[in-house]
């Protein structure tokens, strides 16, 4: 899944980034409220961290702009003021969450976690794709009964794929939701990455779950009941 975080304070903006490409998100960062508006603009994110004092255009500005264009991404805002008129402000302004610093970094996870389950209609976060289930709190995989061990961008591939069943994904998209603005690597890096998972989930199992659409892309086949 793929993170914008706007936070004006670099060495929290570093930490913060290091420890969500660890638990396998892609993370693009700005430091001011315009340069973060204008990438929420250009880019689909499934999740906003958007600190309130923020030179240039202030947190709430920003919340109120985005939302006035019907972008409904979940927005978690970040303040060091702890005063409830502060809360209802951001809130008022279309947050979806408010986080008050210094915050534990776990919560800021699990805060993140519920967000994305928000519209999930399983309310425990799991997600099931036939004889796949992945659950997002932990990254645990289990096919068929069986244990798979993924590497954390292997699964947030995975992830992506199974949040669109049936959907086709193409090698855009999944690099705009898995890869950050500043990867660099192979431009073929979906692929390698499709035919690693397909070695883990699909290849020991009867039954086969990524489709390739050539030419176009990949997705995750529902099997009919």
């Amino acid at each position: 899944m793929r993170i914008l975080l706007v936070e004006d304070n670099r060495r929290l903006s570093a930490s913060l980034k290091m420890s969500l490409i660890d638990a396998g998100y892609a993370v693009d960062t700005a430091y001011d409220g315009v340069e973060g508006q204008e990438l929420a603009e250009l880019t689909p994110y499934d999740v906003i961290i958007l600190d309130i004092m923020l030179p240039k255009r202030d947190g709430y500005e920003v919340c109120r702009e985005l939302r006035q264009q019907r972008m409904n991404t979940p927005i978690l805002m970040l303040t060091a003021r702890d005063a409830i008129e502060d809360r209802v402000k951001g809130l008022d302004s279309g947050a979806d969450d408010y986080l008050v610093k210094p915050f534990a970094i776990d919560e800021l996870h699990a805060r993140l976690r519920a967000l994305l389950r928000r519209d999930a209609p399983d309310k425990t976060g799991l997600i099931t794709v036939a004889d796949l289930t992945i659950d997002p709190a932990t990254h645990y995989v289990v096919k068929n009964g069986v244990r798979i061990d993924l590497t954390a961008k292997e699964y947030s591939l995975l992830e992506y794929l199974l949040r669109n069943p049936n959907r086709l994904i193409t090698r855009e998209m999944a690099q705009n939701h898995v890869w950050s603005y500043d990867y660099d690597g192979a431009s073929n890096v979906v692929d390698v990455y499709i035919r690693r998972l397909r070695r883990k989930i699909d290849e020991p199992f009867d039954v086969k779950l990524i489709e390739t659409v050539r030419g176009v892309g990949y997705r995750i086949r529902r099997p009919l009941a």
